[in-house]
């Protein structure tokens, strides 16, 4: 297994991997004291994620393979159809995944999604239209939306923000 940290404008994000792929990007409030140990998976992961934050990146191309059940991983793949600069509710992403009363599963598997960012679970918001659910923290969650706004020429789906 492999690991590097690397500090972003919204805080420090903790990568790992193994040969083949990412196995998980998760936000840590500190810096870790265990020393990194990068591949070049990791370093190429690294490179892509400051591109996507600084808004020079819409689309990763890294290898991920998240590590979770089959409805997870169900739902972390509709994540991954999600475009840039859109959003979806949650009751959209149940509808999605065949069931609009699997709305409770879907949303607890978004918030175990273990590679923020790259599986884009901050674009899921509520019916309604405002931040709930994310892992990260909401002020997270709202940069990582503004952002993509502010580089997209998607059709804004963040009336709350404006």
């Amino acid at each position: 297994m492999y690991k590097a940290t690397i500090q972003t404008p919204i805080g420090f994000i903790q990568l790992c991997a193994d040969d083949q792929a990412l196995t998980s990007a998760t936000f840590v409030e500190h810096y870790p004291d265990q020393t990194n140990n990068p591949n070049l998976l990791l370093e190429e992961a690294e490179a892509q994620l400051l591109a996507y934050l600084s808004g020079k990146l819409n689309v990763f191309d890294i290898p991920i393979a998240p590590r979770g059940s089959s409805f997870q991983n169900s739902v972390w793949n509709e994540l991954l159809k999600i475009k840039y600069g859109d959003t979806r509710s949650y009751l959209e992403m149940a509808i999605a995944l065949g069931d609009k009363k699997c709305i409770r599963a879907a949303a607890a598997a978004n918030g175990k999604n273990p590679i923020s960012i790259i599986i884009p679970c901050h674009r899921v918001i509520g019916s309604n239209g405002q931040l709930i659910g994310y892992a990260g923290g909401l002020w997270r969650k709202k940069w990582l939306l503004l952002n993509e706004r502010s580089h997209s020429n998607s059709p804004s789906q963040y009336s709350l923000f404006s």
